[in-house]
């Protein structure tokens, strides 16, 4: 018996379009302190290491300092928001579906990887109707640790039924190449995510600008014979 090979995505900015609703969310809880929306395109870039990450940069782009305490209250307020607006806007990215299809024919299974938390991502993923597309989908909050360190993935791996002989990463951001490299696994950077440095500067093994590009470079990478 064989393992199938296992492409592992992250979830905003690789999987998901999410940065409409969390921008909402992050708007959301500093207009509650009285602050300034912070502009999509502008903070699509602030996106990528969780609520809290998030919600600080938030403050710093408004020239705002708070406490500890204070940025956990409204990391609360946020979740809460984002929770019952997590779809509103967001969608899968172009061409995520048809990819999904090609790779599943193909005999290769999927997970989902992401500093987010995990009931989270699995709310989207549920209000998406992508649930069903993945074997694990774990957060930063599943095994108490985030991206770039390689137990996450290491894990995540474990937990969808792979092996990580047969495994291949798929992100948009440092986190995502950092994983990806401290696991000893190949890396596809994204071009249409969220991160302050081009993905290509990154040095992914490989930079695809489209999914329609995503099955035939998983294929050279890890080819389905190899599980």
């Amino acid at each position: 018996m064989t393992t199938a090979p296992l492409v592992v995505f992250d979830r905003d900015g690789t999987l998901v379009d999410t940065a409409p609703d969390l921008i909402s969310a992050l708007n959301h809880v500093l207009a509650r302190e009285g602050l300034a929306p912070v502009p999509l395109a502008s903070a699509r870039k602030m996106i990528g290491q969780g609520a809290r990450k998030l919600i600080e940069r938030g403050l710093e782009a408004e020239g705002r300092e708070m406490t500890p305490d204070e940025v956990t209250r409204l990391t609360a307020d946020f979740i809460d928001f984002y929770a019952e607006h997590i779809a509103d806007e967001s969608r899968p990215f172009d061409g995520l579906i048809e990819a999904l299809d090609t790779l599943e024919a193909k005999g290769y299974r999927f997970a989902v990887c992401t500093n987010k938390l995990e009931w989270l991502s699995k709310l989207l993923l549920e209000k998406l109707g992508l649930t069903a597309r993945f074997a694990a989908i774990c957060g930063a909050d599943t095994f108490g640790v985030s991206k770039p360190d390689p137990v996450i993935l290491q894990q995540t791996v474990a937990q969808a039924g792979g092996t990580m002989s047969a495994v291949v990463m798929v992100g948009d951001a440092g986190p995502d190449v950092g994983v990806a490299r401290r696991a000893n696994v190949p890396v596809i950077g994204v071009t249409f995510g969220y991160t302050d440095t081009p993905i290509a500067e990154l040095k992914p093994d490989v930079v695809i600008e489209h999914f329609r590009d995503l099955p035939a470079t998983v294929a050279r990478l890890i080819p389905a014979k190899c599980a």
